[in-house]
């Protein structure tokens, strides 16, 4: 028995389950979006979060990590409930195909699983929908939760993201709006790769600028 997840947003770097392997790689006509809110992570409902989803798009690539768990049927179990319970803004679950660098055209794994949401407001309570930058940017730049403030979650997203060697310009457009909000520097992109391209030596370290963080009322492992 074994399954396989991709993550795109906090699972990248903090997967909090555990696993028996990782890849990176991308999936195809899906793009990253800043379009959910989270209520009980990184937001409250009085002041939601915005964390990222996926979007449909035709052409597009989206970047991220995918981790097996294979070990029989209780270890899937215990897996796919703290995912559940992690994800439960998520109200879907979507099957898609994996790719990794050097060859786009034929899939590494299939039958992968990925937590989408409904893109619509009626249907899907946790669905924010798209909103101009600049209102993005004070949105996260001041939501905080039981798991720390939204604004670092966006900047882990453009760490992790860098390291593995694929920026998303959304979440460095998006992360430089919030570091205009707080009144600290921008970080510069590096060059963009091609899907096909080798991998690039392991880049250095990227600085999140220190930040003063709410108290937390106690240690809480799951993240949005």
């Amino acid at each position: 028995m074994v399954f396989w997840v991709f993550g795109y947003g906090s699972l990248v770097w903090n997967p909090g389950f555990d696993f028996d392997e990782k890849i990176i790689g991308f999936i195809k006509d899906y793009r990253r979006v800043f379009d959910l809110a989270c209520i009980d992570h990184r937001g409250t409902p009085e002041k939601p979060a915005r964390t990222c989803t996926l979007e449909k798009k035709e052409g597009a690539i989206c970047w991220g990590a995918a981790y097996c768990v294979r070990g029989g049927p209780e270890k899937e179990k215990l897996a796919m409930q703290y995912l559940e319970r992690r994800e439960c803004e998520y109200d879907r679950k979507t099957i898609v195909n994996f790719f990794k660098e050097g060859d786009s055209l034929h899939p590494t794994l299939t039958d992968v699983i990925v937590f989408t949401s409904t893109p619509d407001k009626v249907n899907n309570k946790y669905y924010l929908g798209p909103a101009p930058l600049d209102d993005m940017a004070r949105q996260i730049a001041t939501a905080y939760g039981p798991c720390g403030n939204n604004r670092d979650y966006l900047f882990l997203l453009e760490k992790a993201m860098y390291e593995i060697g694929h920026e998303d310009d959304l979440v460095i457009e998006l992360a430089n709006e919030v570091r205009k909000v707080l009144g600290v520097a921008s970080i510069v992109p590096k060059e963009k790769k091609s899907v096909a391209a080798a991998p690039l030596p392991h880049p250095p370290h990227v600085p999140i600028p220190a930040l003063q963080l709410h108290p937390m009322p106690e240690p809480i492992a799951l993240d949005g």
